[in-house]
Order: structure tokens, then sequence, then C-alpha cells
């Protein structure tokens, strides 16, 4: 690569220190990516949710730390979508209440409540139907599944109009 494309490259690290700059508190970065063409994304949530005016303040001052003059991107700056995989731990603690589709680094697919969000893992409550010795007839059996967070391929909130 050429010296000069070297010093006009917009790098994910200058990107993810320029945001943590401006986060407010219980704010979190889940994701930065910029492409080889420039085209920058950023997800930001929060435990609250994340409101377009957050959005655009921090794209405001991204912008406000990068010259346009020098490095030509495009910027997009949102929340991660309900319906993509978690980037991040803190959207596990975020999430305790709700419905999870996990995949276990052992490919197993598990759909559970989840209970608990800790340092190191999660809880989920799972229901399955179970042949119960001397049973003639499977009955639900209810159990808390503990996961580390290395345990988890990937996880995202299920989706329901209920």
């Amino acid at each position: 690569m050429s010296p000069i494309l070297l010093l006009i490259m917009i790098t994910k690290e200058k990107i993810t220190e320029i945001v943590g700059e401006k986060l407010e508190e219980g704010m979190f970065l889940v994701d930065v990516n910029v492409t080889p063409s420039q085209v920058i994304h950023v997800e930001i949530d929060s435990m609250d949710g994340i409101t377009i005016d957050q959005c655009v303040a921090v794209s405001r001052f991204v912008e406000a730390h990068l010259n346009r003059e020098n490095e030509d991107f495009e910027l997009q700056v949102s929340s991660p979508g309900i319906d993509q995989f978690f980037k991040v731990n803190r959207q596990f603690h975020k999430n305790v209440g709700r419905e999870l589709d996990v995949v276990t680094a052992q490919n197993l697919e598990v759909r559970g409540k989840l209970m608990e969000a800790g340092q190191e893992g999660i809880v989920l409550e799972v229901t399955t139907r179970e042949q119960k010795e001397g049973e003639k007839k499977k009955q639900w059996v209810t159990r808390q599944l503990s996961l580390g967070y290395d345990d988890i391929k990937k996880a995202r909130v299920v989706i329901s109009f209920k």
C-alpha cells in the first residue's frame, strides 16, 4: 500500500476511539466497521435503547473529528437491528427477561428465556418435552442452563408478535 494511502486511511481503531469520547453514560459501542471504500458503519446502544437524536449527535461528533479535505468517507451511525446476532456481552445484560435463540460452540441450538447475564456468562431458562422414567407421555420440563460467553457462538432475541 502506498505511503500516501496510509496517511488518509480511516481505521476502525481511530473511529472506536472517537466514538468512545462521545458516548453518554449508559451508552456502549456495539460495532465499528470501516470498508476499503471508506464507508464507516457505527452501531451504538444503551440499556434503554438509542434515539435518533443520540445517533445524530455521535455522527456529528465523529464527522467533526475527521478531515474531509484529506479523508473521503461515508458515515452511518445506528443502533443494532433487533434481528442481528449479539456482538458484545452488554447486549445480553440489556435483554435479560427476553427469549433468545442461542447457538453454542458445539452447534447446539437452544431457545430460552434469559434469566441472568453476569461477568462470565448467562443463565437461560429452557423448557423441553422429555420422557420421564415410568411415564408413557412426554412431559414439559423446565431447567436452568448456564453458559459461559466463550461457550456461545451466536445469540439473538426471538422476535415475537404476541
